[in-house]
């Protein structure tokens, strides 16, 4: 038997895909606020929310998790997107703002199945000057995610697992090439409380606000549970391969998720010729 640590003993891994991005300067908080989709001025020092940045046409160019260590210092956990090249994005809008950003890379992404030392729920910890500590637990299990400055050894059955609990709980892991391809609502972020339609203007909110009132928003994330592990592409009513009815997001083994239209029925379904159900999003990983 191997003594490798596992996920199934609690040990951290490596958590692909993810990237630290931090705003420093009086102004952080402020800009932030203008900039991107959730109310970062509703959000106590000490706390994080799922957040994004948009474009003005109310596509969604990044995903993530927002952390208020002070009103002059945030961190942004960025999933999947290019760090480098987001923060060169984000820094074109600075203009005369008193903020710095940067890709903060010295700081690694690790995680753990287990209950957080002292995190709970949108407060974060803070074990030591060079750890901060999330609680990315929800309905399935515990979970622990910890930015610090030490490496962790990968642990691609782990990491899998992990990529498995975001995917069933809704939590979009878009690649590079998705970017400013989906709205908000097209991936079901308001189930993550990711944005806001009440703060004031930001890049892409009379979009969103647009599709909110007026209820037009007409598709929305479906999980899907595939026969076989399931591939990028579109997705079709089972035997009517010619015409798309979806579109795979997000993939972890035998399951996916799709932008579908919210009215799509209960499938059968097919992607790249493999049949698939939807299955249920788990909740409780809203902040």
């Amino acid at each position: 038997m191997s003594d490798k640590p596992t996920a199934t003993n609690g040990e951290y891994f490596t958590v692909p895909g993810w990237s630290v991005v931090s705003l420093r300067g009086e102004d952080a908080s402020r800009f932030a606020q203008a900039q991107f989709m959730g109310d970062v001025a509703a959000l106590a020092p000490g706390h994080w929310q799922w957040n994004g940045w948009l474009t003005p046409k109310g596509r969604v160019i990044a995903l993530f998790a927002l952390l208020k260590l002070d009103e002059s210092t945030l961190f942004l956990l960025l999933a999947d997107a290019e760090p480098a090249g987001f923060a060169t994005a984000l820094s074109r809008f600075v203009f005369r703002s008193k903020v710095r950003v940067a890709h903060e890379t010295d700081l690694h992404v690790s995680g753990a199945f287990r209950a957080p030392a002292d995190a709970s729920g949108a407060r974060f910890a803070r074990p030591s000057d060079a750890t901060l500590e999330l609680d990315l637990g929800a309905e399935g299990g515990a979970r622990t995610l910890r930015i610090d400055a030490e490496a962790t050894a990968d642990d691609p059955e782990a990491a899998s697992r992990w990529q498995a609990f975001d995917l069933a709980h809704g939590l979009p892991r878009l690649d590079p090439a998705q970017s400013e391809q989906w709205t908000p609502q097209q991936l079901s972020l308001e189930r993550l409380r990711a944005f806001s339609v009440k703060k004031g203007c930001y890049p892409g909110q009379e979009i969103v606000a647009r599709t909110h009132f007026l209820g037009q928003a007409k598709r929305g994330l479906v999980r899907l549970a595939g026969t076989s592990a399931l591939a990028a592409g579109d997705v079709t009513a089972a035997g009517a391969a010619d015409r798309s009815i979806g579109q795979v997001v997000s993939r972890a083994d035998h399951e996916a998720l799709a932008v579908m239209p919210l009215d799509a029925g209960e499938g059968p379904f097919e992607v790249a010729g493999v049949v698939c159900t939807p299955r249920p999003l788990l909740s409780g990983l809203a902040r």
